[in-house]
């Protein structure tokens, strides 16, 4: 989109939230309309102001998984004040499509500092692991509490033992096919939008 001059020839820009290098180059970034041409610094500052859901997501990144981009992504969709990778490996950003530059990103080395963390937090997050495994519940009924932190595991592994031991509960999303599980990525965004049912989540909703 833009430059803005060709956008809108006649119009100046003097909103001072508007980002100079973005009114001459042009805004092509995955941002809603309202936040066009818009500074990061700014659309953090709104984000905050309108106040973000109650949920956080951990992902465990013990090799590298090239599916956490679009977690990231989907927990800025649906509001997550936090995202927490968990393990010693940078993770690929690709699939974020720049969505992280406006989250909370925490780094952590182990599920014993997310435990950590969700102890001395201030929302008191409940942490709930997502994995298809011996004694889960379905997704589909399970009674989120509103302040949570949703734990996924990676794309070949699943969840570690220690997050499994960690988490309050496990939930799992019924499947009717062959397959035993679906893409990582995928769960996560559906995970996230049954956190969001389940709570009547009335993070920001912007035209």
């Amino acid at each position: 989109m833009g430059p803005w001059k060709e956008e809108f020839p006649d119009k100046d820009p003097d909103d001072p939230r508007f980002d100079p290098e973005l009114l001459e180059e042009g805004d092509r970034r995955n941002v809603l309309d309202c936040y066009r041409y818009w500074s990061v610094e700014a659309i953090r500052e709104d984000l905050d102001k309108r106040g973000w859901s109650d949920l956080e997501i951990a992902c465990e990144n013990w090799t590298h998984d090239f599916n956490i981009g679009s977690m990231v992504r989907s927990a800025n969709a649906f509001g997550a004040r936090g995202v927490h990778i968990i393990g010693p490996h940078k993770w690929n950003r690709k699939g974020s499509l720049m969505t992280e530059v406006y989250e909370r990103v925490y780094q952590d080395s182990s599920i014993g500092d997310l435990v950590s963390y969700a102890k001395n937090s201030p929302f008191k997050p409940h942490l709930i692991a997502v994995d298809n495994v011996e004694g889960s519940v379905p997704i589909e009924t399970f009674p989120f509490p509103p302040s949570c932190i949703l734990i996924f595991g990676s794309e070949a592994t699943g969840l570690s033992k220690e997050a499994l031991s960690a988490a309050e509960a496990t939930v799992y999303i019924e499947q009717r096919g062959s397959v035993r599980s679906i893409n990582a990525a995928a769960a996560a965004a559906i995970a996230m939008y049954a956190y969001s049912v389940s709570v009547s989540c009335k993070a920001h909703r912007l035209a």
